[in-house]
């Protein structure tokens, strides 16, 4: 079985995608090397990132497939599973093939599993817009997630318009990124070289009524635990100041 790792980036994915069509191969797998586990019985290659080549494959999609085609696959793309970078790949020789009617074809299992991975990112992002909470810390205000999938990057440019008068930093601790906003532009930085922020010392008492209200408006006849563990499922709850224990 023919393997091609590349570096993780979505550049390297998609130079992946040109040396697929360059060489005429048709590799089993394009996987990231974070993801790769040698076996005995396939043989891998290593792909070097070429922006030139990337830059051919990302322009060729919007030519010859659709815009929307390389939102899916970004989407794809920052779900960070395993089988993303086969699954773009599947999805491309057919799009290449067929045009912008590619996404009409839902019966294809090479679509419509692009199009499940891509539906959980989305539903994901809009959750996040609405579960995110923002804490008072010196000159910013602070919130920490751990989102299933890298959406940190989808969810800043919503803040960034509707808090643009704030600074901001939205830390993903489980990627150990954030996106900080200076009330000009936001950027994604590595949160190694990002001192966190602590909390202003007001902050305590906001959060201890926020809380107070939360628990008052509640109405104990109406509790539906079902409900809310759907809407807003359990793993969330922890960065949720109306949820944690304080």
């Amino acid at each position: 079985m023919r393997i091609y790792v590349y570096d993780g980036s979505f550049e390297g994915l998609l130079t992946s995608v040109y040396e697929a069509y360059y060489r005429k191969e048709r590799p089993e797998k394009i996987i990231s090397i974070e993801d790769y586990k040698p076996d005995l019985v396939s043989s891998f290659e290593f792909i070097e990132t070429s922006d030139k080549h990337s830059d051919r494959v990302y322009n060729s999609i919007l030519e010859k497939i659709s815009k929307e085609a390389l939102q899916y696959i970004y989407y794809v793309y920052i779900s960070e599973l395993e089988e993303a970078g086969t699954v773009i790949y599947q999805y491309l020789r057919l799009g290449w093939k067929i045009g912008s009617s590619v996404n009409q074809h839902l019966l294809d299992p090479r679509v419509l599993r692009l199009h499940q991975i891509s539906s959980k990112v989305t539903r994901e992002k809009h959750r996040m817009l609405g579960l995110l909470r923002f804490q008072g810390a010196e000159d910013l205000y602070y919130a920490e997630i751990e989102p299933d999938f890298n959406i940190v990057g989808l969810i800043a440019p919503h803040f960034a318009e509707g808090m643009a008068d704030q600074n901001w930093m939205i830390h993903d601790i489980k990627r150990r990124i954030a996106a900080l906003y200076d009330r000009h532009e936001w950027v994604l930085v590595d949160i190694a070289e990002v001192n966190i922020p602590k909390l202003d010392s007001r902050e305590t008492k906001y959060e201890e009524l926020w809380r107070a209200y939360y628990k008052h408006i509640s109405i104990p006849e109406r509790k539906n635990p079902k409900l809310q563990k759907r809407c807003m499922p359990m793993r969330y709850w922890k960065h949720l100041t109306e949820l944690s224990k304080g």
